[in-house]
């Protein structure tokens, strides 16, 4: 499989099209005349209708090393109020990065889920072919 170059297009490029998609353009001809993937413009909807225009200069994927400045979680043990209301056009910002840090760790706990239940299941198999020869060869209890 061979690796395609990724374009990178501009927020006015982006916002163009969403604007015709939403003045009634079918999402497949706008992408077919502007050489992008339908999916693409879906996603920058998603994004655009999530976040604004922020949501359309977002990198897509994974983003190592990155950490929420500490100005993202409060220090204080208030819960929020219920009634507190959106949040200021200021807050945008860390409010997104504060749901791409919440996603960004979702992600790192899935794969861990994931990863323990293949360790346990290569453990469960390995006790039984263990245990076949008559003597087990892992310490682990059998109370699981």
């Amino acid at each position: 499989m061979s690796k395609r170059s990724l374009r990178k297009f501009s927020i006015e490029f982006k916002a163009g099209l969403l604007e015709r998609v939403e003045r009634g353009e079918r999402v497949r001809a706008v992408a077919r005349e502007a050489g992008v993937a339908r999916q693409l413009i879906e996603d920058w909807r998603k994004a655009f209708r999530a976040y604004g225009l922020a949501g359309l200069n977002r990198k897509r994927g994974r983003k190592p090393g990155w950490r929420a400045p500490p100005s993202a979680f409060p220090a204080t043990d208030e819960p929020a109020s219920a009634d507190a209301g959106p949040p200021a056009a200021g807050n945008a910002d860390e409010l997104a990065q504060t749901r791409a840090r919440i996603a960004e760790l979702e992600r790192v706990i899935g794969r861990q889920q994931a990863d323990l239940h293949f360790f346990r299941e290569a453990l469960r198999l390995w006790d039984a072919t263990s245990r076949s020869d008559g003597a087990p060869t892992s310490t682990r209890s059998s109370k699981r």
